[in-house]
């Protein structure tokens, strides 16, 4: 996937300005696709010349005049096409799982201290995600189609967080009790 493509996911439900897509791209897909305030306004002025996106430039009285952002019908058939394909497997590029690799060579508490800053992180995420279903989705059964994408997605990112606290707390444990092998050996 390319940013793109997120854009373009966020644009097509509501035309915005550059600063607003900011604000909805971190409230929707910017839990699992990261980017700067500058890749996007980049993105916005390729995505413009290439005819998928249309501006409307609105005059402002005490304040610089803005773009709004709309996605054209060029830009929504790109993006349907680019829906329609299969994707593939994205790697996993986590920090903390190349430090983990390599454990070994600092002291265990140092990794154990790590994990649970870092679960305390995913907690959080965790409970972000929760209040989001509990104040936009308390009946998804009654849910219009598009809810019901946007549902699934914030289900995933629940089941994500849950396993990977999961996890977390089985690598926790698993590596607070030492081996009775030789701690530094291949055993």
């Amino acid at each position: 996937m390319a940013l793109v493509h997120a854009i373009l996911t966020v644009l097509v439900e509501q035309p915005c300005s550059g600063y607003d897509l900011r604000k909805r791209f971190e409230g929707s897909v910017g839990f699992f696709w990261k980017t700067s305030f500058q890749q996007i306004y980049r993105e916005l002025t390729k995505l413009e010349e290439q005819g998928l996106l249309q501006a409307e430039e609105i005059q402002q009285e005490s304040r610089p005049d803005k773009k709004i952002y709309s996605v054209t019908q060029a830009g929504q058939q790109y993006l349907s096409k680019w829906i329609t394909q299969p994707s593939e497997v994205s790697p996993s590029k986590d920090d903390l799982l190349v430090k983990l690799f390599a454990g070994y060579l600092v002291p265990q508490e140092t990794i154990l201290a790590e994990l649970a800053h870092h679960r305390q992180q995913h907690l959080q995420q965790l409970a972000q995600y929760e209040a989001i279903a509990q104040n936009f989705f308390q009946h998804p059964d009654r849910l219009s189609t598009k809810r019901r994408f946007h549902y699934m997605t914030l289900r995933h990112g629940i089941r994500y967080e849950q396993e990977w606290l999961n996890w977390c707390d089985e690598a926790m444990q698993f590596l607070g009790t030492q081996s009775p092998a030789d701690p530094l050996g291949d055993v």
